[in-house]
């Protein structure tokens, strides 16, 4: 175990469905009655996993203040993507890490959580609308947000995303990918379910939809189509003065989305107990 900031951090490890080893940190809650070094859950204490955007990984200084700051309200998951970071395989840019996610809850779980909700950035926002879209019901998540989330694929409207898809569809980008922190599979052969379509599918799994207005990868729209698609169990925040995923993070914005997945999260339990118990009379 070590700690950042004077927040205790334990290194762990999940295998995917599909046999890819992802190495990840998790924290504990650190106010409270499970301020303790244990991974086990106490009572119903919600669980946060988090996955990171493209190029990123669990130990950039921006999403390590971000995991830090989710552990004053919940316990934090967070692995590294494949093909990113320490996990292994290479990366689909947001295909079959859905498997990624599915192991991070079921981790989770394991842990003892019954609470257990996710959050993404960027890429990771949009493999997470596609986890709690496409995920069996048992397994979805019991809330979700997403952080600067793309609508759809191929996204070219930005210098940023240009810059993205160079590296992505460029002979020369693809060689100079790990340099960025990022190790690529082939292209894709099946276009996979795109966020947009995804969202239209998570309903009833409560999901909170976060942009900033200044996102310099995204345009708002992409969170106003989401929000439209996802209906109305689905709450949409333009954040004034916030750019892109978590580099932009502040610890305000950082406690409302833990407030709301802890609020979401146990309402969402609650409700799934409640239908249990009637189907059970």
């Amino acid at each position: 175990m070590t700690t950042v900031d004077r927040v205790l951090i334990a290194e762990i490890t999940a295998r995917t469905a599909d046999d890819v080893q992802l190495r990840g940190v998790f924290l504990p809650r650190q106010t409270g009655p499970s301020a303790v070094r244990r991974r086990a859950a106490t009572n119903d204490e919600l669980a946060i996993v988090v996955g990171h955007g493209f190029t990123n990984h669990v130990r950039k200084p921006a999403l390590q203040r971000a995991l830090s700051r989710l552990a004053r309200r919940a316990a934090v998951f967070a692995f590294d993507f494949r093909g990113h970071g320490r996990s292994g395989g290479r990366s689909t840019v947001g295909d079959r890490e859905v498997l990624d996610v599915a192991a991070g809850v079921e981790y989770a779980r394991r842990c003892g959580y019954r609470r257990v909700a996710t959050l993404g950035f960027s890429m990771g926002a949009s493999i997470m609308l596609r986890h709690a879209a496409l995920a069996p019901g048992g397994e979805r998540p019991e809330a979700v947000i997403a952080v600067s989330a793309p609508s759809r694929w191929w996204i070219r409207e930005s210098s940023a995303m240009r810059r993205v898809h160079w590296l992505l569809e460029q002979p020369t980008g693809r060689l100079v990918a790990p340099l960025v922190g990022v190790r690529l599979d082939r292209a894709w052969e099946d276009v996979p379910v795109s966020p947009l379509e995804a969202a239209a599918h998570i309903a009833p799994t409560p999901l909170l939809l976060v942009h900033g207005e200044l996102d310099d990868y995204f345009s708002t729209d992409h969170a106003r189509q989401l929000h439209v698609a996802a209906g109305p169990r689905s709450e949409l925040w333009i954040e004034p003065e916030i750019r892109h995923a978590e580099t932009a993070m502040t610890p305000e914005l950082i406690d409302r989305m833990a407030q709301w997945l802890d609020r979401n999260a146990y309402q969402a339990t609650r409700q799934r107990q409640l239908i249990k118990a009637v189907i059970e009379r």
